[in-house]
């Protein structure tokens, strides 16, 4: 579903500033996982993200999704079939318009249409069915600005935002890291819902090992622009511990705390 191939990705390339994240790094995921991604500061996960959604080109190397070639296309136009969660509650919403009219912009877009906010019964319907579904009451709030919500709330709506329409691909940038204990227990068991009920495949970078252990059917691992873990069927009975430990036995070194690779 999703591949990529011998990517190599240089910042500030010929400087004293050069950073070579990737070099050569080959990923292969099958429709319908849902994978955690874990590492330590640097290891290139929101590059890796930010590389598959078209913010960032590639210096050499192929990305393909849904035996389509997306090397060359643009971030709108990936847009268009990728789905996209930031960490920041802020992004991904207008703050200015109501709940519907964000909703309407987010349907056009994903459809292929113009944005535009025209909203009509039959959509009013569908955007009611699917905030309802949320379980936070929004459904009654159409008509309120964005902008007034918290941020549970608006990370709910942008989630529902980017599945509106089935994306090929949907990608969650630590998507609860912003939030308290309680609220980011409640946004992650949505995003659970949302992706077992529509078989979505999906990429979650996140800073917690135990949501990493929980949620989804794959877990990697990266460091240093590598990924040097790839759990399957024993990510099922993983625990921290045993994780932190294939980590160091992988890397050669140890973290002095659990939490200092979640970052």
């Amino acid at each position: 579903m999703l591949k990529l191939n011998n990517i190599c990705k240089v910042f500030n390339k010929n400087t004293v500033n050069e950073n070579k994240v990737f070099e050569n790094l080959d990923l292969e995921i099958k429709d319908g996982d849902f994978i955690t991604l874990v590492g330590s500061n640097g290891a290139g996960k929101s590059t890796l993200l930010n590389l598959i959604a078209g913010v960032f080109p590639v210096e050499s190397g192929t990305i393909i999704v849904d035996n389509t070639d997306v090397t060359l296309f643009p971030e709108y136009k990936r847009a268009c079939f990728i789905g996209r969660v930031f960490q920041n509650p802020l992004l991904g919403t207008a703050p200015s318009m109501t709940i519907e009219e964000n909703l309407s912009l987010a349907y056009s877009k994903s459809q292929g249409m113009k944005l535009k906010m025209g909203i009509n019964k039959k959509n009013r319907e569908l955007f009611k069915n699917r905030l309802s579904e949320l379980g936070l009451g929004l459904e009654n709030r159409l008509k309120t600005k964005v902008g007034l919500l918290s941020g549970g709330q608006r990370q709910a709506l942008t989630l529902l935002m980017a599945t509106l329409v089935k994306p090929k691909l949907l990608l969650l940038d630590e998507h609860t890291a912003a939030l308290d204990p309680r609220t980011a227990s409640i946004i992650n068991n949505i995003t659970n819902k949302i992706i077992e009920n529509n078989n979505l495949t999906t990429i979650m970078v996140t800073h917690n090992l135990e949501h990493a252990l929980i949620f989804g059917n794959r877990l990697i691992m990266m460091h240093q622009g590598k990924i040097i873990l790839d759990i399957r069927e024993e990510k099922h009975g993983m625990t921290v511990q045993k994780l932190l430990n294939m980590f160091n036995k992988v890397n050669g070194s140890e973290f002095v705390d659990d939490r200092v690779m979640l970052a």
